[in-house]
């Protein structure tokens, strides 16, 4: 009997040895934009289990998706390198001209150390890239290719690791937290039931990818601060609360679809538990294969969505985090709670960082324009982004049609007052137009 278990597992690996034919098409089979998009979803995966805040994620996302793209740029002329049009972003390392590489292996090999690099829970990402490196080997791609395309994955990770090394995001690991001014009303203050400190508050101090500054789409400062009745700001105030008081199906429907919590926490007597979910930018990368394998986009096509609309997405959040700590204006729970209704909770949890602008409108708005570029003004899809976390999807005409309501979601969900989500959309928009414009991949 132990002498047949010895023999099964050999048994096993040469019949599996036999199942790999070769293939002189394997350069074009392995070029099969699903295994961007399996990349990009399991990077989603790790950000979601190792709870990464909106702001960091996003970064993960514009670094992860610059290395694929610019690993592939040498298989279509058509596209340029973005050496040179992203700050302080050098040329990517040629490999050698005598080297035989499969391009697809390298990029997504790049992907995933890149992704590795920023995350936790590496070994999820190791037994990910076991798995494809199997299909691409049973795709039929010889292994002295498969080498030689890992290893030139490796220098270009590498290349963008150094790059992204500079960006202060380390720096900003030690700078000291946001001081709470718990006196004035007008401050934001930690919210129900955590009371969590504030997120990031200097995710200003990271290099942009794109603008010029993180000033550079600065908005108008938020409404006034006032308690008088007849006030502007109360009247703000005042229509989140009655939004709450009377919501409709479709309201809460549209709220809790982009709720994007990457960490809610419920409290039941003496029990807490968190729920995980993806982050905003998440959702709108999640998009993109949606999209994506609607349009049938190549592998280079979808490489650029990836690429234009994470970078929108990151310059989006370094943008609207310099707005709000700048503000640093109170969020409406806290204000309801002390000078409306003692009992009223918002539909959703509050997050914790200041109320202005709203970064789903900022990043909605933002990787909107970027799509739109890309796919055109009328592209409708159903967005099934949040059907793994229980809810159904929703159709939208365009992708404009789609960050409007994101936009609009925080309102229903009694997260911000109205301006934080006009405002935020103008931001974002403006920040948007100007990515596409100055950004040149073809």
């Amino acid at each position: 009997m132990k002498k047949l278990l010895y023999i099964l597992p050999i048994i096993l690996l040469f019949s599996c040895k036999e199942t790999i034919k070769e293939n002189p098409n394997f350069q074009t089979d392995a070029a099969n934009p699903e295994y961007v998009h399996r990349t990009m979803k399991k990077v989603t995966d790790v950000i979601v289990h190792d709870i990464f805040s909106p702001p960091v994620a996003s970064r993960i996302y514009a670094y992860v998706s610059i290395t694929g793209y610019e690993t592939m740029l040498a298989t279509d002329e058509k596209y340029k390198t973005l050496a040179g049009q992203l700050t302080d972003f050098k040329p990517v390392p040629k490999p050698s001209a005598d080297t035989e590489i499969c391009y697809p292996v390298a990029s997504i090999h790049a992907m995933l150390k890149v992704g590795k690099t920023m995350i936790f829970s590496e070994e999820k990402i190791d037994t990910f890239e076991q798995i494809i490196t199997e299909e691409f080997r049973q795709l039929g791609v010889p292994q002295t290719v498969l080498d030689n395309s890992i290893a030139y994955g490796e220098i270009v990770a590498n290349h963008v690791l150094a790059w992204a090394g500079k960006d202060n995001y380390k720096q900003t690991r030690t700078f000291p937290k946001f001081e709470v001014n718990l006196d004035n009303d007008e401050r934001w203050q930690p919210t129900p039931p955590d009371y969590m400190e504030g997120i990031e508050p200097s995710w200003n101090e990271i290099r942009p990818f794109v603008i010029d500054s993180v000033q550079q789409f600065q908005p108008p400062f938020p409404t006034e601060f006032s308690l008088d009745k007849n006030s502007l700001f109360y009247k703000e105030l005042m229509e989140v609360y009655d939004i709450k008081q009377n919501m409709t199906v479709e309201q809460e429907a549209i709220a809790k679809f982009w709720d994007c919590n990457p960490f809610v926490s419920t409290h039941k007597a003496h029990l807490m538990y968190a729920t995980k979910k993806i982050t905003p930018g998440g959702h709108w990368i999640n998009i993109i294969s949606i999209v994506g394998r609607k349009a049938n986009s190549n592998l280079m096509q979808t490489l650029e969505a990836y690429t234009l609309t994470s970078i929108a997405l990151a310059d989006g959040f370094i943008s609207c985090w310099d707005e709000k700590y700048r503000s640093n204006l109170v969020r409406p729970e806290t204000m309801i709670n002390k000078y409306i209704d003692e009992d009223w909770l918002p539909l959703l949890q509050t997050p914790p960082f200041p109320e202005y602008t709203s970064g789903h409108s900022v990043i909605s708005s933002a990787a909107s324009v970027a799509l739109t570029s890309i796919y055109g003004e009328n592209f409708a899809f159903e967005d099934t982004s949040e059907e793994e976390y229980g809810l159904p999807m929703r159709s939208f005409k365009s992708f404009y049609d789609a960050s409007t309501e994101a936009a609009v979601s925080r309102l229903y969900g009694g997260i911000h007052y109205r301006p934080a989500i006009d405002n935020g959309v103008t931001q974002g928009k403006a920040l948007g137009n100007f990515v596409i414009e100055k950004i040149k991949l073809k």
